[in-house]
Order: structure tokens, then sequence, then C-alpha cells
């Protein structure tokens, strides 16, 4: 096993499957040539994407999550990367593009993730959805009012959505704060992580479902990012 690889899983208690099961999917970002990553150099690929993933297993209601989804799965992380270190979970990638989700499949099957299951489906428009899952997960997907419209109608009470970002914007976050309130969400926390030496400006934003979510959500395909949520 890689040794920056080891250390990872070491860090968060994996075992030789799942680090057999991370190690495929840096092989699958490098040598895929329709992988929807930029970041294919396994040894880049390590901190920019599996260290950033598992950061979230600081939070021990995602190591507990039995059903997942991970929105705007792109080239598998988190949701892949999850799925791997949490066996007991079913995870659904769900994204929208057509060649996205056919590297997904191939990303999962060449990792052994028997526990994944692509969505080819926007957000709002997946049917099978609503009320499944207790562990929503976001990165780099949407402004926050956008991300927790798409999440709240699939989270079961007590469900949370965690969404990484960046470096924290206060307008952004009194945003979100405001669309939360109006889909049955709360702000539980902001959480700094640093998911391998050196990170800079990275952030878990975290709401838990404590309302139901109105019956007028989720709007129809687009407008959730054309027609934000905000506190204005």
């Amino acid at each position: 096993m890689n040794a920056r690889l080891a250390k990872i899983c070491a860090r968060w208690g994996l075992d030789e499957r799942a680090a057999r099961s991370l190690t495929a999917l840096l092989e699958a970002a490098a040598d895929d040539p329709h992988a929807p990553t930029a970041v294919r150099d396994p040894a880049q690929a390590l901190d920019a994407h599996v260290a950033d993933s598992l950061v979230a297993l600081e939070l021990p209601y995602v190591g507990a999550a039995r059903a997942i989804a991970d929105l705007g799965a792109g080239a598998g992380f988190p949701g892949l990367a999850l799925a791997a270190a949490l066996p007991q979970a079913r995870v659904w990638a769900v994204e929208s593009a057509a060649r996205k989700c056919d590297f997904l499949r191939r990303a999962a099957a060449a990792a052994g993730l028997g526990n994944v299951e692509v969505v080819h489906a926007r957000a709002e428009e997946w049917r099978d959805g609503p009320g499944r899952c207790d562990l929503v997960t976001a990165r780099a997907l949407a402004a926050l009012p956008v991300v927790a419209e798409y999440a709240a109608p699939l989270l079961q009470p007590e469900g949370m959505l965690v969404a990484w970002k960046g470096r924290r914007d206060p307008a952004e976050e009194a945003d979100g704060a405001a669309a939360a309130r109006e889909l049955g969400l709360e702000v539980e926390d902001v959480l700094r992580v640093e998911p391998f030496a050196g990170a800079r400006d990275r952030h878990l934003h975290v709401l838990r479902k404590t309302a139901p979510t109105p019956d007028r959500f989720p709007r129809r395909a687009g407008m959730a990012a054309k027609r934000p949520l905000s506190a204005s």
C-alpha cells in the first residue's frame, strides 16, 4: 500500500479492503480518458480527492450513515470514496451527465463497490430519492441555498446535509441559512477541516433536517439555480 494512503487509512481506521478500493479509484481517475477531473496524478489526487472526501468522517453521523446520496457525483468524490470507507452504507451517486455516469459505473466496478448505485438524473428529478437518505453530500456543486434545496426533499427526518466549501462567504451563508429555514433544515455547524497537511480554507457546512420540507419543493428542474432562495 502507498505509504501516504496507508497514513490516510490509519487516520480513519480503514482496512486493507478499503485501501484497495481507494487505490482503484485513483487509478481510474488517472487512466480513464473520460475521467471528469483535471487532477489525474495519483499523488495529487490522493490529497485533492481522497483525503478531502474522507475528512467528512470527522463527523460521527457520516460514519454512521446507511443511506447516502452524493449529488453532482462527477468523478466520484466524495461519494465513491465514502462508499469504500463505509461498506455498510448504500450510496447513490446522483449525476445528470450521462458521460460522467458511465465513468462512475466503470470506477465503482473497478473498485469493487457493490454498495454503489449510479443514478442518471438531476437531483430535483430523482423520483426514488425523496425521504430516502440519512445523509446527502455535495462537493463543489453549487451555492449553499441551491445545495440545500436539492438536498432537503431527499433527507429523512433528522438527516444531515454535508456540503464541502472553500473560503467562507458571509453573504452565501446568510442566504443558505434563510433557504434552510424555508426548506425544513437548520444550520448545525460550519466546521473548518484540514484533510491534508497545508490545506487551507476547507470547510464542511452541516445542515440537519428538523421539519418537513414543504410540498412545493423541489421546484422544477433548474429553478433552484436560476432563482435561488435568499435572505433578501
